[in-house]
């Protein structure tokens, strides 16, 4: 399957979606975690997508792959975010629910 830009992409998208979800089920976390779990687990997510974008314009397979494993790597960081604020109880579980199945969606 051949893209002309990294937006048509499904797994980019789902990535910013990912993001997105986040960034909303995040606005109600403890304010005293704004700049430490709130910002850590906000870039997380986007880092996703924008590892695949990244890659997308990569000439060389080997600098390509490099950038996709990344997005998987944030990916993992994203979801053990997503578990330990279910953890402590920021997130409620049918939430933390949704957001790992768009998680494991990406995963795939």
């Amino acid at each position: 399957m051949s893209f002309s830009s990294f937006e048509e992409m499904p797994v980019w998208k789902k990535g910013m979606e990912l993001a997105q979800k986040i960034h909303v089920a995040t606005e109600g976390l403890p304010r005293k975690e704004d700049y430490w779990l709130t910002s850590q687990i906000r870039r997380s997510a986007l880092s996703v997508p924008g590892n695949l974008a990244e890659g997308f314009w990569r000439k060389h397979t080997k600098d390509k792959l490099n950038f996709y494993y990344a997005a998987r790597g944030s990916l993992a960081e994203t979801k053990s975010h997503l578990l330990y604020c279910q953890g402590v109880g920021y997130l409620k579980d049918t939430d933390c629910l949704k957001l790992k199945e768009s998680i494991n969606g990406i995963w795939q």
